[in-house]
């Protein structure tokens, strides 16, 4: 995709960068669809090149898999701040979840760096990274 296409098409959209083989990053993608239904987020994995070009654009470090990046306005979340974050822009109820935002961050960090941990153990993981249905193709960048 040409970068003036991507630019028009990334125009009012946020991007969500996931653990492309993490089964729970996996379902978070497939939580997140349904309840977005004007399409605000756009996803990528973090292992393809889209994100490493991103995240480098960033500051970040590519190849990180441990935490779910949320772009918003040319803003980077990491952690516990991008699902809460996530959460404010899907359908009701769950912008109700932004609230958790008041605990202090280093519990929430916590917390967020426990499952990540645990993630692969306890939800799974795939040899590759999710191949999107032919439906929520174009939501992938």
């Amino acid at each position: 995709m040409k970068e003036e296409q991507r630019g028009i098409m990334m125009k009012d959209k946020s991007v969500v960068l996931i653990d492309g083989v993490c089964h729970l990053c996996q379902g978070m993608v497939r939580f997140i669809i349904p309840r977005d239904p004007k399409g605000r987020f756009l996803f990528a994995p973090l292992q393809s090149e889209v994100s490493h070009q991103l995240l480098r654009d960033s500051g970040l470090v590519p190849g990180q898999l441990s935490t779910v990046v949320l772009i918003e306005d040319g803003v980077f979340y990491t952690e516990s701040a991008a699902v809460l974050r996530i959460a404010r822009r899907l359908r009701f109820p769950w912008p109700a979840a932004y609230l958790l935002i008041v605990v202090p961050r280093p519990l929430r960090s916590a917390l967020y760096r426990f499952v990540a941990r645990n993630r692969y153990r306890w939800f799974g993981r795939d040899d590759q990274c999710l191949v999107p249905t032919p439906e929520i193709r174009q939501r992938f960048l």
